[in-house]
């Protein structure tokens, strides 16, 4: 059968395999193969590098096997050729082994296990179309396709439109090359095996990216991997299947990393496949979520917004002094994404900046470092006070500059997201309800540098500003029927009473007094909230609700691990560490039945009507604040609170029984580092300095 023919369709079945490492992903079947019409591709810097890479034998295609994922970014893909007619079984193994870092190199592996010398044809077809990534997200198909040239033994892609960009392939075993094919005719001995190595060198302005995929160097992504492992802390716990979740989030938070080409620092990406770019709101969360696991990640992404910061007026980008970008854009139409290659339309990212710069001095991170960023953390209050204010009621809102940007600028920000209990949507300017709880969190951590820096009439200013932010958002958003606050004020200052999630922010920030919680506490465990998996985004009671949309009632993992800290938070209240294990354990579970990798969200279904989570179908995996979900779900489960510049550490564990003995082994905290054992409500700490104080409680 000739390659390539409509009669043979690839197959389709156990989804599309997921590759990363920083800047660059791939997505391909369950055989590795990449088919053009599909949002399949080798991605490089948010363009398509490639939409075909196709491997037949004889022209046919191969039986897939399995799938061995080893890292991130290193898969093998395990097939056999298809048993020759009137033969039953195969004795032909095929092995794909891929990695992926600036370039791709895949080694094909041909084994055969007969007793007789085999003779086939091995044929890769490949092809590109340098597509936007927003273009194959959206399914615009690049009509321009690609010029495919043979030269000097190597097959050279270039993008028509002259973009500068291009892809070389070259590979061993002397193929015959020809226009979008390698094919090698070749005898493999009887137990022998044949192979060739295939290598993908991006060219970005007609130049050749420097392509470094040796494990021993540290800097290819096998180097990375390691030195990130050797500096981060050590978590291990007795639950079942709680080390595969740690393992996997350690991996994959890995694998997001990107390095800022300035200084050398790392900072987070928001996920794989269509958001490998640096995101305001999801790098900060994420870094935050993380701070256990290496908080050089959570500096290396403050540093690297701050060179983004808002510096200009420009309603096309939404820039504005003081405000933290949303996200930032290389393709080829990444100018003309969200009104620019870096647009700022968030309103939840600039007081997320403050509140994360406070926990890292909290952590431990010097002291030279914070004092750095304080200048651009002033900004941003600045922001918050003048530009996040546009009608001086005292809380920070929305409304996007043009119709270009985004509609909704919070977390839920999808067009539905914001509406009543009967489904009508609100009318901006919208005031979130989490945003002032991140507002009244960034001002009393702003608070807390400006005492410990010898500026105590700061401080007292920003206390006093957090308070009045306290009992206003109180009077202002609290719904005494529901017993639960609105998820905003729209812009005739009503409330928007949908119940949500969001909710469950304001009980992570501290903004809720202790009369109210315990009304929330139960509002959040009915079944309409509690999904039996998670907390759902909206209640089933309401008239958006719909289980599978994407802010409408599906669960974000990040979300209920935020609704499990903010729980503990209010472990004093009657039914808060009872919930708070509820949820973590229904997650835990379903984050399990997704082979460890917690995904971006999946569909709110009721645990008691169907039994297994239900997967969203584009949900991005890995997502980076899901994968560092895990790791916040631990610290809140441990009570560990950290002061480092008081030599101070707060360790009150309340872990479940499930969840067996915890270990964090290298954990650093300023010049200290730490060995926690822990069990139950019992915790041993090792290696602390003796002018340290362990506060249990």
């Amino acid at each position: 059968m000739a390659v390539g023919s409509a009669t043979e369709p690839p197959p389709t079945a156990g989804g599309t395999v997921t590759m990363v490492e920083a800047g660059t992903f791939c997505l391909s079947d369950q055989l590795g193969d990449i088919h053009s019409g599909q949002a399949h591709g080798f991605f490089y810097r948010d363009a398509r590098m490639l939409n075909r890479w196709e491997l037949r034998l004889d022209g046919h295609l191969p039986e897939q096997l399995a799938v061995l994922p080893a890292e991130a970014f290193r898969t093998t893909f395990i097939a056999r050729m298809p048993p020759r007619q009137g033969v039953a079984d195969s004795t032909v193994l095929v092995m794909r082994r891929r990695i992926i870092g600036e370039g791709m190199h895949e080694n094909i592996v041909i084994r055969n296990l007969g007793d007789e010398d085999t003779a086939v044809k091995v044929t890769l077809s490949l092809d590109s179309d340098f597509a936007d990534l927003f273009s194959v997200k959206d399914g615009r198909l690049n009509t321009t396709g690609c010029e495919i040239s043979v030269t000097d033994g190597a097959l050279r892609l270039s993008d028509r439109e002259d973009t500068g960009r291009g892809l070389l392939v070259t590979a061993t075993g002397s193929p015959t090359i020809h226009p979008g094919t390698l094919s090698w005719q070749v005898v493999v001995p009887s137990q022998g095996s044949w192979q060739s190595t295939v290598e993908c060198q991006p060219l970005v302005g007609h130049q050749a990216v420097p392509v470094n995929l040796n494990d021993d160097d540290e800097t290819s992504p096998s180097g990375k991997i390691r030195q990130w492992r050797a500096n981060a802390t050590s978590l291990t716990a007795d639950g079942p299947g709680l080390n595969t979740i740690l393992q996997r989030t350690e991996s994959d938070l890995g694998a997001l990393r990107m390095t800022d080409a300035e200084d050398g620092s790392d900072y987070v990406a928001a996920g794989a496949p269509w958001f490998m770019a640096l995101f305001g709101r999801d790098s900060l969360i994420t870094s935050w979520m993380a701070l256990l696991l290496d908080s050089d990640l959570a500096l290396g992404t403050l540093r690297r917004l701050t060179k983004l910061q808002g510096r200009k007026h420009d309603p096309l980008t939404e820039e504005e002094p003081g405000r933290i970008m949303h996200e930032m854009r290389y393709g080829p139409k990444g100018d003309q994404v969200l009104g620019g290659g870096v647009y700022y339309g968030t309103v939840d990212a600039t007081p997320l900046f403050v509140m994360l710069l406070t926990e890292c001095w909290r952590w431990g991170v010097e002291e030279s470092s914070i004092k750095e960023l304080l200048p651009a953390a002033d900004a941003a209050l600045t922001w918050i006070d003048h530009f996040g204010d546009t009608d001086g009621d005292g809380f920070v809102e929305y409304r996007r500059k043009t119709d270009r940007g985004l509609a909704n600028q919070g977390w839920k920000d999808s067009w539905d997201a914001i509406s009543f209990a009967d489904g009508r949507l609100a009318d901006p300017p919208i005031a979130l309800c989490e945003v002032q709880g991140y507002v009244y969190a960034a001002r009393l951590g702003r608070a807390a540098l400006a005492e410990a820096f010898g500026d105590s009439a700061a401080a007292a200013r920003l206390r006093k500003q957090a308070q009045d932010l306290r009992a206003r958002f109180d009077e202002a958003f609290w719904m005494p029927e529901s017993g639960c606050y609105a998820i905003a004020l729209d812009r005739n200052k009503d409330q928007v009473d949908a119940i949500t999630s969001n909710v469950a922010h304001c009980l992570w920030t501290g903004i809720v007094p202790d009369e109210r919680a315990a009304e929330i506490i139960e509002r959040l465990a009915a079944p309409d909230m509690n999904s039996g998996f998670g907390l759902r985004t909206l209640s089933s009671k309401m008239g958006r609700y719909n289980p599978m949309g994407y802010h409408t009632g599906s669960i974000w993992p990040h979300d209920t691990a935020i609704a499990v800290a903010g729980l503990l938070r209010y472990q004093h209240i009657p039914g808060a560490v009872e919930l708070a294990q509820q949820l973590s354990a229904g997650l835990i579970e379903a984050i399990l039945a997704f082979g460890g990798r917690p995904p971006e969200l999946f569909c709110g279904f009721a645990r008691d009507d169907i039994w297994t989570p239900v997967p969203y179908p584009t949900s991005c995996s890995p997502q980076a604040w899901a994968s560092a979900a895990p790791l916040l779900i631990m610290r809140s489960f441990l009570g560990l609170a950290p002061a480092a510049p008081q030599r101070e550490l707060a360790v009150t564990p309340r872990l479940p029984a499930r969840a067996g003995r915890m270990r964090l082994a290298d954990l650093r905290l300023g010049s200290a580092t730490l060995t926690l054992l822990a069990e139950g409500s019992a915790v041993k700490v090792e290696g602390l300095p003796a002018d340290w104080q362990l506060q249990q409680y």
